[in-house]
């Protein structure tokens, strides 16, 4: 502690810079930001870089210059390189004096992702402190890889093109030591890899009005822009001090795909079809309290996920509903928008508690695609439920009554009147009205007793009509006497019946 009080402006700033921490402030700044970072970051890095700092100040003296050391200067050092305890011990003392023991921080834990294998931590999860009180904050972390990790990112299988199945992450997440921690971003997040900017991932645009868009946080692949090689690796995060505490992690992570996880729960979680039908039998027991008794579970062979016919049915064992969604697409859709919630009823849906219904999986290959339904039983079997529907349209169709269908465009031969035939859906024509309408010259009647009138007739239609049913004797009088008066729509007022 004394040396670095000891220390100028221009020491406390090299210190400071050589950790990774602001060198910017007034010295009582930088004097308390170097004794937190002793207090709290003690390492042989750390303790070197004082010692080395110290000497540069005040350098070895003989026993004859002692009197000539500066005043306020301490003389433990002396007595620190003559100690033998010292000596055998530098790594644990400071200045002569046990260095005291910190407050433990909180240990954060990061939740496991199913899409990343942790290979080995490069950095635990080290908290971002602020170093002054401006909103932006730049915060600086150091590691380097090993030959063997170098090699592995080098030998890596690619993804896609550019995309390494072995990648170095960089994930943050809040600063809580309570339970396990998911992946979220500070604001006005950037990442700063080597003095290049890093891709971090971007936001959802929401459908929703008024619902602000989200950002997924995952995991920040930084291998691209690292020196693979024992270079160090300098990761800049400039963040958001918004109040609230953060914590920053790096990992070297083999990267799977949804195939991947496929494989995996093809090969280790199948419920087998016994198992699943004690399940059902165990859901429609008969429960003597209850009011209710359920002699059947209806489930639905259609994904609710892409509403398209289930391939592999699978669902959460944690779940109490026996209906089940198509499992690759479930992966493929977290692999892009990872959520893990269950579709059917919302609940958390983790990759661990995923299983594939083996029975559910027999009766869609022994069904016919057209059957989107089935019923399980009490005794654990199942029936369709297709011949219910079909029952169901015969008896809508035996159930529609049949309205006659009524011809108003066949003109009579009387010229005045139009000639009226009814037929019926079966297509039955009622030519005995036609028939009577051309005897009476009176209005058709149609089988539900009312008047038919054809308002589809033209004036030219009407003249041939009665030219080739009239009386040639009546032509002269015919000429001479009025036309009937029509209306704006060319039918004769006369002849208008209603219902």
């Amino acid at each position: 502690m004394n040396m670095v009080k000891s220390f100028r402006v221009s020491d406390l700033q090299t210190l400071l810079a050589s950790m990774g921490r602001s060198k910017s402030g007034l010295k009582q700044d930088l004097v308390g930001r170097a004794l937190r970072l002793v207090q709290t970051e003690y390492s042989p890095e750390l303790l070197k870089n004082v010692r080395q700092l110290y000497e540069s100040r005040f350098p070895k003296t003989p026993g004859w210059l002692a009197a000539r050391r500066p005043e306020g200067v301490s003389v433990a050092y002396s007595s620190l390189s003559s100690s033998p305890t010292a000596t055998s011990q530098g790594a644990d003392y400071l200045n002569g004096i046990s260095k005291p023991l910190p407050t433990p921080a909180p240990e954060v834990k990061l939740v496991p992702l199913p899409f990343y294998q942790t290979l080995e931590t490069l950095l635990p999860p080290t908290e971002l402190i602020a170093q002054n009180n401006e909103k932006l904050q730049d915060s600086q972390c150091i590691f380097e890889l090993t030959p063997n990790q170098a090699d592995q990112i080098r030998n890596a299988s690619e993804l896609r093109p550019g995309i390494r199945s072995i990648q170095v992450v960089l994930r943050i997440c809040y600063t809580d030591s309570i339970g396990v921690q998911e992946d979220q971003y500070p604001p006005n997040i950037a990442v700063k890899v080597n003095q290049s900017y890093c891709h971090v991932p971007g936001y959802y645009p929401s459908n929703k009005p008024g619902v602000e868009p989200r950002r997924p946080c995952r995991p920040v692949n930084i291998t691209p822009w690292l020196h693979l090689s024992s270079a160090t690796n300098r990761v800049t995060i400039t963040w958001g001090n918004f109040g609230k505490r953060y914590s920053v992690a790096v990992y070297l992570v083999r990267v799977f795909t949804a195939a991947d996880l496929f494989s995996q729960l093809k090969l280790c979680s199948v419920e087998s079809a016994e198992r699943c039908r004690e399940r059902i039998q165990d859901k429609l027991r008969f429960d003597p309290e209850s009011e209710i008794a359920t002699t059947g579970l209806r489930v639905s062979l259609i994904c609710p996920l892409v509403k398209m016919r289930l391939g592999v049915p699978c669902r959460v064992l944690t779940c109490a509903h026996l209906q089940c969604f198509d499992a690759v697409f479930f992966l493929q859709m977290n692999e892009k928008k990872p959520t893990w919630t269950c579709p059917v009823c919302d609940k958390p849906a983790p990759f661990e508690l995923l299983t594939i219904d083996g029975l559910l999986s027999e009766i869609l290959k022994e069904t016919s695609e057209d059957i989107e339904e089935i019923e399980y039983l009490t005794d654990g079997s199942w029936r369709p439920i297709r011949d219910d529907k079909e029952r169901d349209r015969e008896r809508e169709r035996s159930n529609t009554p049949e309205y006659p269908v009524v011809d108003i465009c066949i003109p009579e031969a009387n010229g005045h009147s139009p000639a009226h035939s009814s037929t019926s859906l079966t297509g039955k024509s009622g030519s005995g009205s036609v028939g009577m309408a051309g005897v009476t010259g009176g209005p058709a009647v149609a089988p539900g007793g009312g008047a038919v009138v054809d308002l589809t007739l033209d004036s030219s239609s009407e003249e041939e009509g009665g030219g080739a049913g009239g009386d040639s004797e009546d032509t002269e009088d015919s000429a001479d006497s009025p036309a009937p008066k029509r209306g704006r729509y060319n039918y004769d007022k006369d002849l208008v019946t209603a219902y």
